[in-house]
């Protein structure tokens, strides 16, 4: 990988790093709020519901066990205020709400989807089932 390099030295974590982006630093602000936001609990479940393409509440709802009506509802907003999620309303006769990923939210894909791998495989190794 020319251009490349890597940190970390034996017995530690290594990262690749690009030489067109900052050197990994012990403290980053950008990067703190960017996890904490998708860390935040629910999120990550909310966010992986929309992207797998619920769009309604009861959908998103009947997809993460254990979420409360009044969690999703908080979270929901959260993440519109964020500008991660666009609620858009129909007005029809019942009302219909539906929730989408901003362009924003849909850049989140590839993080999510490489946290579920890195969560995958490290339940594997350590005999956690996937889906309990």
């Amino acid at each position: 990988m020319a251009g490349r390099r890597t940190t970390g030295g034996v017995g530690q974590g290594s990262a690749t790093l690009d030489p067109d982006h900052d050197a990994l630093t012990a403290f980053c602000p950008v990067y703190q709020r960017a996890i904490e936001l998708i860390g935040q609990r629910w999120n990550g479940a909310i966010l992986r519901a929309l992207l797998s393409g619920a769009t309604r509440y009861s959908e998103v709802e009947a997809a993460i066990p254990g979420l409360s009506h009044r969690m999703l509802s908080d979270r929901l907003r959260h993440l519109e205020a964020e500008g991660i999620v666009r609620r858009e309303v129909f007005p029809e006769t019942p009302v219909r709400v539906e929730y989408r990923l901003t362009e924003k939210g849909r850049d989140l894909a590839a993080v999510l989807g490489a946290v579920s791998a890195w969560a995958s495989r490290w339940a594997a190794a350590e005999g956690i089932p996937e889906h309990a």
